[in-house]
């Protein structure tokens, strides 16, 4: 019926249409043309409603060149006489149309001051508006699909390239930045390919391929080496290695860069490495060990930046630390004492003379050995090696790597058959979908012709392989319009959960179609993210929906925050994962983003939150443990953890206006549009001549500012009393002559959008907890975003409700929403 509905108005084409049915369809055709008739008579009343409502209510003020908010509504006017269907109009300027709607249903518009409309009439005019706006964009759907092509992301082609060759060296790196808007990378229409893209597209496949194919024809590249404390100390005096002390390698605590680099670990060739080594603390401070950080660099003037590894916290006595990380060629470990709030040296020149820091009476870290492991993340070489070159017999032949002095060829017989064979098992798992016949051919031309010219079954292996590896198939999601298929349901999921391609279990489960099945996919989900794999969902998923992937574009002025340092934002991060994790496995209510008794520290993240209760007697060094909170620690959910609060400040200073913009679109559900070009941007005053509230009381004198600001307002004010590096404050701080004194009393009370009054902090997510619903909405709302790589469109609006809806049986739990997006109708079509 619905292909049917959708038969062009043309009387001919009617007649023609009429004449060519059976007798048998008679009757439907004529229910059709009926319901035809039917619906073109609504759009007409439809028309002539929407028309005298606007006349009556809205023109007055939005019209010409001086209409209010720049809202010219009397074009609308204009094109209802030039004969235009309200489909038309609405296509023509289909946001406006969502903007009038959604002013109207939140009783912003028309204004207190107009005259009341009738609420039969408002009712109708909400209804048949909601109606026509659906449907016409969901006409749209039908053609073209609520998302347009969408192609993997960096991540997701790094961890696809790993999962389907069975390497693990990081090749996102290796790859252009990608658009940071503040939305998510998988968004389909702000995904962009240019030839540059394209050219290094090539480039990480070929890197994949030669790794893989290396690893494949290798006999293992793993090596071990054990250094003594002697050997990772320094060989002369004025230098910045460790210096030899009692038979350990001593680090003291210091402020000169890569101070504690250890030339013995530089990495012969670039991989993984597993770092194991025993250390203790000396002289740590009173009831604290000395928490120290390692990172890896060429440490050297001309390249000194280095990259995060860990940290961990050494104490009196010796313990035992391991640490895996992807080490370049070239570059060498620094274990070295972190903590901001250690006393530091005082070294000179650059270079640090030996015994000068123990003379100092500063706290210091002791290696007294370590070993050096080259490993590989995943499958093992005879694995790859399976992946690439398969185990296919053959009547009574099977692969068998017989390779020449300089290990370049494979013998295999029937090569032609075999490569074949290969090459369609490869484009099946690449394409995630089965390849068609042409495809296959082109594949197979490609691997002949190569094996015919150089004689080499690697090499026209690996010519077929690169390129199924570079075409669209690969690269792009291949979805149809209308509902998915198996096939595209299994890579939404996988992408979804895992960023990487569905394993053989989605496989088969797409090939028998049973991926329609709620509770099969629901069963998925639990599956999924029980794996290795789905431990790296939240982390994901929280890089871009919580801006988590942002946390080091700034750093808290010194001066402000001497007690910040990399120990405590990566602390900060783990508080976070480990705090979301646990709502998802729990399946808590997500009123936790704003309010909850509990989180995730560490010793060290305890001191800087001054949870005194578990430090450090409580708390296991550097393991994140779950605490519970009392009301006077000002901690609890989302809003009050260090890394959403260093994310929404500048590290100088705080602005109600951006924090309050960022909570109520990720956390609260509630996104504000970007701010009339007419409006100037509001900037703290750092001088303390006027306090942030003052600047925008006049701010929000402006009518186009004030509705906006009744959202954004009351979050931005009540997390003024935590600080730019996620920090309690009662006053603001200010700098005098280089030191730092104290400002002006925070405020941190306010009003919400609906008129409830909060003194502070606290108070304001208790009410926000009180009513979950937005908070799932919203969380709804962007896991759709990120796992179907479109935004939320005004046709969704009721299936987002329809998720919140179900989500709300389990009392708005985060696993109920994840089951609830992953078997609505949005997620399973295009």
């Amino acid at each position: 019926m619905t292909k049917l509905a959708r038969l062009p108005l043309y009387p001919t084409r009617q007649v023609d249409w009429l004449i060519a049915m059976s007798l048998q369809h008679i009757s439907c055709a004529l229910s059709v043309l009926l319901a035809i008739v039917t619906a073109t008579t609504a759009w007409a009343v439809l028309a002539e409603e929407q028309r005298e409502f606007i006349a009556n209510h809205c023109i007055d003020c939005h019209q010409g060149s001086g209409a209010e908010a720049g809202l010219d509504l009397s074009k609308l006017e204009r094109e209802w006489l030039a004969g235009k269907s309200t489909a038309e109009i609405a296509g023509g300027d289909f946001d406006t149309w969502v903007k009038v709607f959604d002013r109207v249903a939140a009783g912003e518009m028309p204004p207190p001051d107009a005259e009341v409309v009738p609420e039969a009439e408002l009712k109708q005019f909400l209804a048949s508006t909601e109606k026509w706006l659906t449907d016409f964009q969901r006409d749209e759907f039908q053609q073209s699909g609520r998302v347009r092509g969408r192609r993997l992301t960096n991540l997701q082609l790094e961890r696809t390239l790993q999962d389907l060759l069975g390497i693990d060296i990081p090749l996102a790196s290796e790859m252009p930045d990608e658009p940071k808007t503040g939305a998510f990378t998988t968004l389909a229409e702000r995904q962009s390919i240019s030839h540059f893209q394209l050219e290094q597209h090539l480039k990480i496949v070929d890197l994949a391929l030669d790794e893989a194919f290396r690893r494949a024809l290798s006999t293992g590249d793993e090596r071990r080496e054990r250094f003594t404390a002697k050997q990772l100390s320094r060989t002369r005096s004025r230098t910045r290695e460790p210096e030899l002390i009692d038979g350990g390698a001593v680090v003291w605590s210091g402020g000169v860069t890569y101070y504690g680099r250890m030339p013995a670990t530089t990495a012969p060739v670039s991989g993984w490495y597993r770092f194991t080594f025993l250390a203790s603390a000396l002289k740590p401070p009173q009831d604290s060990g000395v928490w120290c950080t390692v990172r890896s660099g060429a440490c050297v003037s001309s390249a000194p930046l280095l990259d995060w590894i860990g940290a961990f916290e050494a104490t009196e006595s010796p313990r035992e630390v391991s640490f895996v990380a992807w080490v370049p060629a070239g570059h060498m470990l620094e274990i070295r004492p972190g903590d901001a709030e250690l006393r530091k040296a005082k070294f000179s020149g650059g270079q640090i003379d030996t015994g000068l820091g123990e003379t100092q009476g500063v706290s210091g870290v002791k290696v007294d050995w370590l070993q050096m492991e080259r490993i590989h993340i995943g499958p093992s070489d005879a694995d790859v090696r399976t992946k690439v070159l398969g185990d296919v017999v053959l009547g009574d032949t099977a692969f068998k790597p017989h390779r020449d002095p300089n290990q370049t060829k494979l013998v295999v017989k029937r090569p032609r058959r075999a490569g074949h064979q290969l090459i369609q098992q490869f484009a099946e798992l690449a394409f995630r979908r089965s390849p068609e016949s042409e495809q296959l051919a082109a594949f197979n031309d490609i691997f002949d012709a190569s094996l015919k010219v150089n004689a080499d079954f690697v090499t026209a292996l690996r010519a077929a392989y690169r390129t199924i590896l570079c075409s669209a198939r690969f690269l792009y999601f291949s979805e149809q319009p209308g509902q998915l298929d198996d096939f595209a349901i299994a890579n939404r999921l996988s992408y979804l959960l895992w960023n990487s391609m569905p394993d053989a279990e989605l496989f088969a489960l797409a090939k028998s179609e049973q991926l329609r099945n709620g509770s099969v996919l629901k069963a998925q989900v639990e599956r999924m993210l029980a794996t290795e794999n789905g431990k790296r969902f939240v982390p994901d998923f929280a890089s871009q929906w919580l801006e988590l992937s942002e946390i080091d574009f700034t750093d808290p002025d010194g001066k402000l925050h001497p007690d910040f340092d990399s120990i405590v934002q990566y602390s900060m991060l783990d508080e976070t994962h480990h705090y979301l994790q646990s709502l998802l496995d729990d399946n808590t209510s997500v009123a936790a983003f704003v309010d909850s008794d509990f989180t995730f520290v560490n010793s060290r993240l305890a001191r800087f939150y001054d949870l005194e209760e578990f430090q450090p007697i409580r708390l296991d060094g550097d393991t994140v443990q779950r605490v519970s909170l009392k009301e006077a620690d000002h901690r609890g959910g989302l809003l009050a953890q260090g890394a959403i609060l260093k994310v929404t400040a500048n590290g100088t200073n705080t602005s109600p206006v951006v924090r309050g913009v960022w909570v109520s679109d990720r956390i609260l559900g509630e996104p504000i549009p970007p701010p009339p070009s007419s409006v100037p941007a509001i900037e703290p005053d750092i001088r303390g001549a006027k306090t942030i509230r003052e600047q925008l009381e006049k701010h929000r004198s402006h009518d186009e500012c004030a509705v906006c600001h009744r959202q954004i307002d009351p979050p931005g004010f009540a997390l003024e009393s935590f600080d730019a590096s996620g920090k309690w404050r009662e006053f603001y701080p200010r700098i005098e002559k280089g030191d730092r004194k104290t400002g002006a009393k925070v405020d941190p009370s306010y009003v919400t959008a609906e008129g409830k009054a909060f003194a502070g902090f606290e108070e304001f997510c208790q009410l926000q907890a009180a009513n979950p619903r937005p908070i799932a909405r919203g969380l709804a709302e962007k896991l759709l975003a990120y796992g179907t790589g479109g935004e939320i469109e005004f046709a969704d609006r009721r299936g987002v409700e329809r998720i919140v809806a179900q989500a709300a049986q389990d009392n708005y739990g985060m696993r109920s929403i994840v089951h609830a997006v992953v078997t609505s109708d949005i997620f399973l079509s295009k």
